[in-house]
């Protein structure tokens, strides 16, 4: 089956040359790729209808991450004409309005970086190295309901379950209270995209008001009978103010929400991603349990294997596409002069296969070594969980593929459909 569409020469440039983030056809989601490799050949720094600045060359969306000081994270500007409209902003903001720029990922020093550091506290090498035999035991129980059914879906039943549980154990929530936990996260993110119908606003607004109203009755639980703060991100959270990092309660809250969102919707994508791409490039299935079995039980060899495995996964179909940010002052990127305000979007989907970086960048290569992606972002506002999402991917995929080497998709896909975060909701398959 045909899974990644191809796209001919003169329909890749048809689209980029009239490309629209707000009005985007069902070719562009399928297969995006080409799109972006004509517009970084052509118009690297694209003017986009909106007055925005896309960007698809690597070395350009390194010179923004770099420079923090021209480029803000902060989306207030953007954010507040996108959700403050309706029955908000006369009196209190827009649910999803408080989150997204109170989150981590949407902010500049000084709260990201007061955020940041004590996250990062509870995310230490030690900390995720005690997460694996838990992360272990999780894939294999998955594994053993799998194969006990003969197939199922990769995304609902196994790799949309593993950072939800992750996420879950770090916050601390109740294994009794994690049912909403994605079908909140995937309506917080989606309204990201950058046109929303009434009802996708509306979900993702009362999605931020459930989930911030259960995790202020979660912190009252936490003050009174705190958890290990080396494991409980949430517990290090409450306890950082105590310690002088001060954080009000909506920064708790919504950062809460972002540690979840973050965790989520990457990860699973990630995992996803890489099992359908192995349908689609058997030959490099047949490589890599081929260098996977050479390791055997040596599992620093094994763990090498997988680790250059899932940098090309995040390369080649990178769970976040897109990022944003705002220039504060005259600056200039990739030649083009930028007035103060001007809205850029970085196309990590594009800079990931620039040629002028990667070899072959459109061809999944699993041994592909110096993979120096920007999956995870780069400078200050890189992922702070990217070694805890490195370790679900390996564990994931690698167990997966020892268990159901043999595994065939039994049906064709079906694609998130979004420009940001870019996986599927299904893809059914069969163990044999």
């Amino acid at each position: 089956m045909t899974i990644t569409p191809p796209m001919a020469p003169t329909q890749a440039q048809a689209l980029a040359t009239s490309l629209d983030l707000r009005a985007l056809p069902a070719d562009f989601y399928n297969n995006p790729y080409p799109v972006y490799a004509w517009l970084r050949a052509h118009e690297p720094v694209r003017r986009m209808p909106d007055g925005a600045y896309f960007l698809t060359r690597y070395a350009d969306l390194v010179a923004v991450y770099r420079d923090a000081q021209s480029f803000s994270s902060d989306k207030k500007v953007e954010f507040t004409p996108k959700y403050n409209h309706g029955p908000y902003g006369s009196g209190d903001d827009a649910p999803l309005l408080v989150h997204h720029t109170t989150s981590l990922v949407f902010n500049d020093p000084p709260l990201h970086t007061r955020v940041r550091k004590l996250i990062m506290g509870a995310l230490t090498r030690r900390a995720i190295a005690d997460m694996e035999p838990g992360l272990i035991s999780l894939v294999d129980g998955l594994l053993d309901a799998i194969e006990a059914r003969g197939g199922g879906d990769l995304i609902e039943d196994f790799a949309s379950a593993i950072p939800v549980e992750i996420i879950g154990n770090l916050l601390g929530v109740p294994h009794a209270d994690r049912a909403p936990l994605r079908g909140w996260s995937l309506a917080i993110l989606g309204a990201l995209e950058p046109k929303l119908t009434p009802e996708q606003e509306a979900l993702g607004n009362q999605s931020v008001t459930d989930f911030t109203a259960y995790l202020r009755e979660l912190v009252r639980e936490r003050r009174a009978h705190p958890g290990d703060p080396e494991h409980d991100v949430l517990t290090r959270l409450i306890q950082g103010e105590q310690a002088g990092e001060q954080l009000s309660e909506t920064e708790l809250l919504q950062n809460c929400v972002f540690i979840l969102n973050a965790g989520h919707e990457t990860t699973t994508n990630l995992i996803g991603n890489a099992l359908v791409a192995l349908q689609e490039w058997p030959d490099e299935k047949a490589a890599l349990l081929q260098r996977m079995a050479a390791a055997g039980h040596d599992a620093a060899a094994l763990e090498a294997v997988m680790t250059l495995a899932v940098d090309e996964f995040l390369r080649f179909e990178s769970s976040n596409q897109l990022g944003n940010r705002r220039a504060v002052k005259a600056c200039e990127v990739g030649g083009v002069p930028l007035a103060p305000g001007a809205l850029v979007t970085l196309c990590i989907g594009a800079a990931n296969r620039d040629p002028a970086q990667f070899a072959n960048p459109d061809v999944l290569d699993l041994s592909r070594e110096n993979n120096r992606h920007l999956a995870f972002g780069f400078g200050i506002h890189q992922c702070a969980g990217l070694s805890l999402a490195r370790l679900e991917g390996r564990i994931a995929i690698g167990r997966f593929l020892q268990r159901f080497p043999a595994y065939r998709l039994t049906a064709s896909p079906q694609r998130g459909g979004r420009a940001r975060f870019r996986g599927f909701l299904h893809a059914p398959f069969a163990t044999a």
